[in-house]
């Protein structure tokens, strides 16, 4: 991991051919002396904009002519104030000098250089916090050359809580304000709740929460099926439970052998003494146990404690696959598709990578990679200095920690194979999609509309995206039908609404024409779009395909030209007469209605959208209309919080029984004051 070969070959070619990222600090002191000492212009060997990288090279050269030669944060601004780039430095003034020589830069970092109009740094105490930073501001910015980790959720845990009398058995998100003890991660919520399933069988814990059970009165159904040892209601007594919490804590701390050996001295126990029923009970909870540990893939025998990453490439594409082994056990893995430029290097990316992965959650002691990180000294104690323990970042070269790796890089391989195949496949569709409807291209952003309502109420809108890659979710948005005008039901002027809502902002954001921008500017918009990354998704939509017929597609016609937007392809897709798949007729202005053949690839590609589309908008039709139907009118009383509210319902049980109450009543329960009590009782009387 030393930096002593870089400097070797650093000696047989010029410094001007190395990028800014594969300078060492000495080499880019020596560059930023020589700034000081000449005005000569960029050289230029690619196909650029003379007069922009100058220009950028001038703003880098007046900002660093200012810099400290410490440690910090540099972040470079296009003109519109969107980040560029974010980098970390140990010398501030040599790094961002070595921007400035002018020289044979890559394309990517030339093409950086011309669009930056501005720089902004964070001078840090060390090179640690500077690394830390950067990887925070590049998951918080997003900026355009930065390698992006897209997939970034928090990683799930099984809790087994330790603040009340009866533990209890939860999965567990988000940080650990909770008090007990938490296993994990785990790759996925899936694996989290098979094992947690597998946990109630196997120790009979329970997963309810504590106002359900501390207001029992008899077992619930889980404890009928032998899913809990029903504590709620002193069916099992407490040191008999929380033996039983302290056997899965030792489970899932890795001593699944020695609890599965207690079992069975148990099991052969109660046989002996012709206590079958009771054996059997244990010879389930083997079982389960026995099912957890057939779940987990590859285990390990040497490793107590390890994250492992590999990175494979192909075709441009990275691929980091994350092994997460925990108490000797493989707790699942997952595959990321960063974001980088085509002329990163793999260990660039992986060491990018890695410092986003942990900005948000700890690192084991143990962290095994599958290529040289230069910085990762630096790397490893960036994150130890964020636990209570030491952080280690290994290459393995032999034994069981490189078989593991070596099976990690082979799933990133497959993994990045499955996605590439995918993408051609995509890729093919969309060709066939845009003949069919008589696009100029292949479509690069297809957006799918939909409504769901019951005779008007809980109207809502659904958009869904697809684009290259397939599915783009996180472009998902809904629209809750806000107009008071339209009469209930009306799917037309609901499709307008939403059409209205969606490309107002856009238009006012992202104008097309000067027609666009007036209308613009004489209406605001109502509702804030997000940001699109404009390299993996366009901002305007190619294709925008309406459920519905001619009337539909009318109503999202009229909708559009009122904003001045012409130059977007509709498609209204209506059932057949049966609403058999297959016979969809296809609208389009200008064209007489058709039909595509029963068995054309295109075809079916067309109903996975539209049937996304409608799972969409009808899931959130369902959510909304479940929030309406368990809606506490607790929830309509100002000032009342989560705390409050339960605190009424722990005394009182019931929303009856407080509306029924009396203010003096009110006012006794923990944790609610006078002034609650009262706002309380004149809302439940006001009413009646």
């Amino acid at each position: 991991m030393s930096r002593e070969n870089n400097r070797e070959t650093a000696k047989h070619r010029s410094l001007s051919d190395v990028p800014p990222e594969d300078l060492d600090e000495g080499d880019e002191a020596d560059e930023a002396a020589e700034l000081s000492q000449t005005d000569e212009s960029p050289e230029i060997d690619f196909d650029f904009e003379e007069g922009a990288v100058k220009a950028g090279t001038e703003i880098i050269r007046r900002f660093w002519s200012t810099l400290p030669s410490g440690p910090g944060v540099y972040r470079m601004f296009d003109a519109k104030g969107d980040v560029l780039y974010v980098g970390k430095a140990k010398n501030l003034k040599a790094r961002v000098g070595s921007y400035a020589r002018g020289q044979a830069h890559s394309n990517r970092i030339a093409r950086m250089i011309s669009q930056t109009a501005a720089m902004e740094f964070v001078t840090t105490a060390t090179e640690t916090e500077a690394l830390l930073l950067e990887a925070n501001l590049i998951k918080q910015l997003k900026p355009r050359f930065n390698v992006l980790m897209r997939d970034d959720k928090s990683f799930p845990y099984i809790l087994v809580t330790a603040d009340s009398e009866a533990p209890q058995i939860v999965k567990h998100r988000g940080a650990r304000r909770r008090k007990g003890s938490y296993y994990g991660p785990f790759a996925n919520v899936w694996a989290v709740n098979r094992t947690v399933n597998a946990l109630q069988r196997a120790f009979l814990l329970r997963t309810c929460t504590d106002s359900y059970y501390e207001n029992r009165t008899r077992p619930c159904l889980l404890y009928q099926i032998k899913r809990c040892a029903g504590p709620c209601t002193g069916e099992i007594a407490l040191p008999e439970y929380q033996a039983l919490a302290d056997n899965a804590k030792a489970f899932l701390a890795g001593k699944s052998n020695a609890v599965k050996d207690r079992m069975r001295e148990e099991m052969q126990a109660a046989s002996e003494l012709m206590e079958f029923e009771r054996a059997a009970r244990f010879r389930d909870r083997i079982s389960a146990l026995s099912a957890i540990q057939g779940t987990q893939g590859v285990n390990t025998q040497g490793v107590e404690e390890a994250d492992v990453f590999a990175l494979d490439e192909q075709a441009g594409q990275f691929c980091i696959e994350v092994f997460f082994f925990r108490n000797f056990q493989n707790w699942g893995n997952r595959a990321y598709f960063p974001k980088a430029d085509r002329s990163m290097t793999a260990d660039e990316v992986l060491a990018s990578f890695m410092g986003q992965f942990y900005d948000d959650k700890p690192a084991p002691r143990l962290v095994l990679v599958s290529h040289v990180i230069e910085d990762a000294e630096l790397l490893a104690a960036a994150l130890s200095s964020r636990t209570d323990y030491r952080v280690d970042i290994h290459l393995p070269q032999r034994g069981e920690r490189k078989n593991l790796v070596e099976y990690a890089q082979r799933n990133a391989k497959e993994a990045l194979g499955r996605r590439l195949a995918d993408t051609a496949s995509q890729g093919k569709l969309l060709v066939a999609l845009g003949q069919s409807f008589g696009l100029a291209a292949a479509p690069r952003r297809i957006e799918v509309y939909d409504n769901s309502h019951i005779m008007g109420t809980n109207a809502v809108g659904g958009m869904i995206v697809a684009g290259p890659t397939g599915f783009a979710k996180t472009h998902y948005r809904t629209f809750n039908i806000k107009s008071e005008e339209l009469t209930p039901g009306d799917d037309y002027g609901m499709m307008r609404e939403v059409l209205q809502r969606r490309f107002k902002r856009l238009v006012k954001e992202n104008p097309r024409n000067p027609i666009q921008a007036a209308i613009a500017d004489a209406e605001p918009a109502e509702v804030a779009m997000p940001e699109v990354d404009s390299e993996t998704m366009p901002v305007w939509p190619d294709l925008v395909l309406i459920d519905g017929g001619k009337g539909q597609l009318d109503a999202a016609r009229t909708a559009l030209e009122e904003m001045g937007v012409t130059d977007v392809a509709l498609v209204g897709i209506a059932k057949g007469r049966d609403r058999d798949a297959g016979r969809e007729t296809f609208f389009v202005p200008g064209r007489p209605p058709f039909k595509l053949p029963p068995r054309d690839p295109t075809l079916y590609f067309v109903q996975r959208l539209r049937d996304e589309a409608h799972r969409f908008a009808i899931g959130t039709h369902r959510a909304k209309r479940k929030r309406e139907m368990i809606k506490n009118p607790l929830d309509e009383i100002a000032g009342i919080g989560p705390m409050r509210k339960r605190a009424l319902l722990h005394h009182f049980g019931t929303v009856k029984a407080i509306q029924r109450a009396a203010f003096e009543d009110l006012a006794k329960t923990p944790g609610v004051n006078a002034a609650t009590a009262r706002a309380v009782y004149d809302f439940f009387h006001a009413q009646s």
